[in-house]
């Protein structure tokens, strides 16, 4: 069985990301280990525990890459963090200064509403219809 395990999202400052993934969203630091070259290799995951697709917190290290930060996708939704609860988690973000994009909607396939992360990345909060086996988020 194959499946992706992380995906890298270029970011300012490392201790910033972990802040803001950690605290506002709720994800767990899974590692962060320092690297010979003064990098670190940051990995943070949505969740109690190990599993699902974690997010690798990758700090710019030139200027290409420092003009991507918050714009990975161009400007379109790229990230989609799946819920089991939208009213909570969508409270508690709300809570924690997360920006919303827009009021919370139904759509047929669930629950949905647009947030950006620190660096302006636009992400789903989602609540699917249909449980699927990745909404441990």
């Amino acid at each position: 069985m194959s499946r992706i395990a992380l995906v890298a999202l270029v970011v300012a400052d490392y201790d910033e990301a972990v802040r803001f993934y950690t605290g506002a969203l709720g994800f767990r630091l899974a590692e962060d280990t320092p690297r010979p070259d003064g990098s670190r290799w940051v990995v943070v995951e949505p969740g109690p525990a190990a599993g699902g697709t974690a997010l690798l917190l990758a700090r710019a290290k030139d200027e290409p890459q420092r003009a991507r930060i918050g714009d990975q996708t161009g400007g379109r939704v790229g990230f989609f963090l799946h819920t089991d609860d939208f009213a909570r988690d969508h409270a508690r973000m709300t809570a924690a200064g997360v920006t919303f994009l827009e009021q919370p909607r139904h759509e047929p396939y669930g629950t949905v509403a647009v947030f950006q992360d620190l660096y302006g990345n636009r992400w789903d909060l989602l609540q699917p219809t249909t449980p699927t086996k990745d909404t441990d988020a």
